[in-house]
Formats: C-alpha cells, sequence, structure tokens
C-alpha cells in the first residue's frame, strides 16, 4: 500500500520517503540455543535463509533465551525494547547509521507528524554526533529558542537522566511531549565550560520551512530549514515576494537544514534551474542509475545566487546545493556538509513499526558520491562553533557595514561575492 511519494531522510527530526510502504512479518524461532551446562531447548523452526546464515542467527535466540532467563534485574527485561536494540544493531552494521534505522510504533508516528511540519515538543532539530547528543539547530520562534538553546548544544541529561549511549529516536522520545508539560535538559553551550539547566515548556510547533527579509543593496535572505511538505511552497512565495520588492540577488541559506522529502528537493532546486537540468542521480545495488532533472516554471533562474552551507546540512539541502554547484547556478559558501547520500524507503513493520532502509543512494549530476563525504563548498569559510548564524529578521536589522563586521563571516562572505556579481554585470 502507498503512503507518499518519494522521499529522502536524515535521522533527526525531520528527514525523508521514496517508495510506498510493503508489509512485512518477523520471523521468529529461528535455531536452537545452549549455555551455561544446558540446552535451552525450543521446536525447530523453517528458516528462509542459508545454512550457513541460519546457524550464525542461531546465536541471537541462544543470547536472547539466557537474557531473558538469567539476567539479575528480570524487571529489565523488556522484548520490545530488545527487539528494537536488535534491529538497530543489526542496521547499524550496514554502514548507513543515523539514516537506515528502526523507529518504534509511536516515533514512526512522530516521524509522520515531523514531515507534515506539526508536533508538540520544544522545537529543535537534534542529533547524536561522536556520541555525544546534541541541538543541531533550534527552530526560529520555538520555545527551545526561547529557552535559550543554541545551535552545537551538547545535551548531557533530560530530567536528569544522563543522555550517554542514547540513540537519536530515544532523545527526541525522551524531549517530546503534550503542549503544556515541561522538560529539564541540562547543555552545554559551544565555547563553555560549565553547563547549564534549561526548563522548557513544551507547546504546538509549527514548523515554517522558509523565512526570509531583504538585506542592504537589495539582496534577499532566504532561509530554508527544512525539505517537508511546503516546503517547495513557501520557497516559491518567498522568491516571488523578493522579486516584488525588489530583490536584485539571493542568497539562500542551507546551514542546519537536516533534510526531509526528496520530492520536495526537486521542486525546491527547479526553482533556480532551467527545466531538462540534472538535479541528482539515483543508483540501486545493482549500480544502475536513474537521472532526475528540473521541472518547468522557476521562479529565480535567473538571479544571482550564493548558496550557504555546513557540516549540518544534510540530506535534502545536499541534494540542492549539489545540483546547483554542479550546474554552476551558484557559488557555495561555508563549510563540508553532513554526508547524508542514501535515499530511504519505509517498510511498515506488522507491530506498526517501521524500518526506513537506504535502498538506493544519490550522486551529484557530476556524479560524485556525497555518502560519508558530503559536498564540498567553493570557498571554505568556518564559523567559529560559538557563533550561530544570523537569522533573516536578525541580519535585516543590521546595516550593510555592521553585516560584513558580524560574527557570522559566512553571511558576510556570501553578502560580498554576491555584489561582486551583480557589479560585474
Amino acid at each position: 500500500m502507498t503512503e507518499s511519494p518519494r522521499a529522502l531522510l536524515r535521522a533527526r527530526i525531520p528527514l525523508w520517503v521514496v517508495i510506498g510502504l510493503l508489509s512485512l512479518t518477523l520471523v521468529g524461532g529461528l535455531g536452537g540455543g545452549l549455555f551455561a551446562g544446558y540446552m535451552l531447548k525450543r521446536p525447530a523452526a523453517a528458516c528462509p535463509e542459508s545454512a550457513e546464515v541460519c546457524a550464525q542467527f542461531s546465536v541471537f535466540w541462544e543470547a536472547w533465551e539466557l537474557a531473558r532467563a538469567r539476567y539479575v534485574d528480570p524487571a529489565a527485561v523488556d522484548p520490545g525494547e530488545m527487539t528494537a536494540g536488535a534491529v538497530n544493531g543489526m542496521l547499524d552494521t550496514l554502514g548507513d547509521r543515523g539514516h537506515t534505522r528502526f523507529l518504534s510504533a509511536d516515533e514512526a508516528q512522530q516521524w509522520d507528524e515531523a514531515l507534515r511540519g506539526s508536533f508538540e515538543g520544544i522545537g529543535a532539530y537534534i542529533d547524536v554526533r561522536n556520541g555525544r547528543t546534541m541541538i543541531v539547530a533550534p527552530m526560529e520562534g520555538s520555545p527551545a529558542e526561547q529557552a535559550g538553546l543554541r545551535a552545537g548544544d551538547v545535551i548531557l541529561a533530560v530530567n536528569g537522566e544522563s543522555t550517554s549511549g542514547w540513540t537519536v529516536d530515544e532523545l527526541r522520545t525522551r524531549v517530546r511531549g503534550p503542549s503544556g508539560t515541561t522538560v529539564t535538559m541540562r547543555v552545554l553551550h559551544a565555547g563553555e565550560t560549565m553547563p547549564v539547566e534549561l526548563t522548557i515548556t513544551r507547546a504546538q510547533v509549527v514548523v515554517p520551512s522558509v523565512s526570509w527579509r531583504m538585506l542592504p543593496d537589495d539582496v534577499a535572505l532566504v532561509r530554508l530549514s527544512s525539505f517537508d511538505d511546503d516546503a517547495a511552497r513557501e520557497l516559491r512565495e518567498a522568491l516571488s515576494a523578493a522579486r516584488q520588492a525588489g530583490a536584485r540577488a539571493l542568497i539562500l541559506d542551507l546551514r542546519n537544514n537536516p533534510g526531509g522529502l526528496l520530492e520536495q528537493a526537486v521542486m525546491v532546486a527547479s526553482q533556480f534551474l532551467p527545466q531538462g537540468t540534472t538535479i541528482l542521480l539515483e543508483e540501486n545495488r545493482d549500480g544502475e542509475r536513474e537521472v532526475t532533472t528540473a521541472r518547468n516554471g522557476g521562479v529565480a533562474l535567473d538571479l544571482p545566487l550564493v548558496v550557504l552551507i555546513n557540516e549540518n546540512s544534510a540530506s535534502s539541502a545536499e541534494i540542492v546545493a549539489g545540483a546547483l554547484q554542479a550546474a554552476d547556478r551558484a557559488r557555495l559558501i561555508g563549510e563540508t556538509t553532513f554526508g547524508t547520500g542514501t535515499v530511504l524507503t519505509p517498510y511498515r513493520l506488522s507491530d506498526g513499526s517501521r524500518l526506513l532502509l537506504g535502498t538506493q543512494q544519490w550522486l551529484t549530476p557530476d556524479g560524485r558520491m556525497i555518502r560519508g563525504q558530503g559536498i564540498e563548498p567553493d570557498e571554505l569559510v568556518i564559523l567559529s562553533e560559538e557563533v550561530a548564524p544570523l537569522a533573516p529578521a536578525e541580519a535585516a536589522a543590521l546595516s550593510a557595514a555592521a553585516l560584513r563586521d558580524s560574527a557570522d563571516t559566512q553571511l558576510a562572505r556570501a553578502l560580498d561575492v554576491v555584489m561582486a556579481e551583480l557589479a560585474s554585470r
């Protein structure tokens, strides 16, 4: 049965669907078990794999039965948690960690809500980087931003419980909750040595994908924060409004954008590229490639364009950046992107949980591999960890001189580049 259009995801919060959903049935009862001096008997069951794989898999059931029967704390033995941990551990061995993953039924529902651009929680993009739970970016106007959370914050504890060893999904489950309830987080701000405790009141968070403002010299700064269901429509409206307001050039800010729906990435890139321009190549496990091209009707095909990227730009954000770079349509300024390069197919499992499986990988139009490598900028400009990118509203409140002297050196450099292009025309 079909649930949604093609898409691509990154593991935080929002991310990412390719084909329809396929109902699967978990297979249990494989093999036998033995340990601790005696045999754990279980009925024989048909194994769908080769004899070698079935023999290897029997070890799982040995460990499972011993853990359930012998672990010192029986209250800690939760079959659902054990199954989720086993599946995620298996998926991590595929090398697409944090992207290909397993979602419980509750997590799958939250994932669907995120793609719709509305959910209850604190309003922040989160991730696990090098074993540390982190704030990728608070959403503009969200409870998280109002409470003082910043991009790059390390989350040390949630409601007094250490986040050590947590997955993204575990973090999301504990941070989210009904509107009006509170969550207390101990965080370490980037560049600081002493953690702080922040108590945040959850709310219904409606996430706009696009915000924009006009900067001095008629340059429009357009921030695209995610690729949810409304991203392309919101972007088109913002670009049309900017043109009507007299914009002569554009800066597209994809920094801290965790990605989203592949279909939206195609429509976003189509606003800047002529119809028929290659946007990405999708490669399946047999090495066969499918070309996806820009659609007709772009509203910003002719304006000078600079794109801002950083290490938190992922998934669909990388698709758009790579397409614009390969077509020589825009100059990319900032830092190498995250390197998410698989297209996810979501499979609904028998209990309502979901398997997000990378069934294809995507390449830039000129055939560059992005998985694990990322998109390199045309001009490397590193922003200090303690400096948050200026939001369009913040940037618009500054004069031209103040913008160029601001701590957001990436935006300052983008302004210089786009003004030089305007002067050369």
